[in-house]
């Protein structure tokens, strides 16, 4: 498997993919990143902000998933938000998924983050289940500017 930095042709299909996945766990609705006009242009929404950046896993020649870093406004000094970690479903529990947030967390280190915020929903057990193995930790209340209000699981890990 290839984990790589996005590119522009990847777009269409990274949107389906995280499109597809909140279909599965019945959160396709507003305040989410399936409404939110950046998923459909990750390469321009990752390329015009410093410090960020969003990786592509590739097994294969085919792309299955990925997972970025992002400064999304407001959040406290030395934050960064762990954004839109999606794998198609046939490939979730092998262990991508980590290996895409590890590929991400070493790249908010080397940008010199000192915390990741992430926010989630109940129903991503298993991710949730992840992010808590790796380190997350849950806070009370959302951090930063988002815009996805959906959301009600934030949690935060010091690098």
């Amino acid at each position: 498997m290839l984990i790589r930095p996005i590119q522009p042709q990847d777009n269409p299909l990274i949107a389906k993919i995280i499109r597809t996945a909140l279909e599965e766990y019945n959160e396709a609705k507003p305040g989410t990143v399936y409404t939110d006009p950046t998923t459909d242009e990750l390469y321009e929404t990752f390329s015009r902000a410093p410090k960020s950046g969003y990786f592509i896993a590739e097994l294969e020649g085919k792309s299955i998933g990925g997972c970025g870093i992002y400064p999304t406004k407001n959040l406290p000094e030395g934050y960064a938000e762990l954004v839109k970690i999606y794998l198609k479903s046939e490939y979730r529990g092998k262990g991508i998924g980590k290996q895409l947030m590890d590929k991400s967390i070493a790249y908010a280190k080397e940008q010199g983050y000192t915390h990741l915020y992430l926010e989630s929903f109940p129903s991503l057990k298993e991710a949730i289940v992840l992010y808590e193995k790796i380190g997350f930790e849950r806070v009370e209340k959302p951090l930063g500017d988002s815009g996805h209000f959906a959301c009600d699981v934030w949690m935060v890990l010091k690098i």
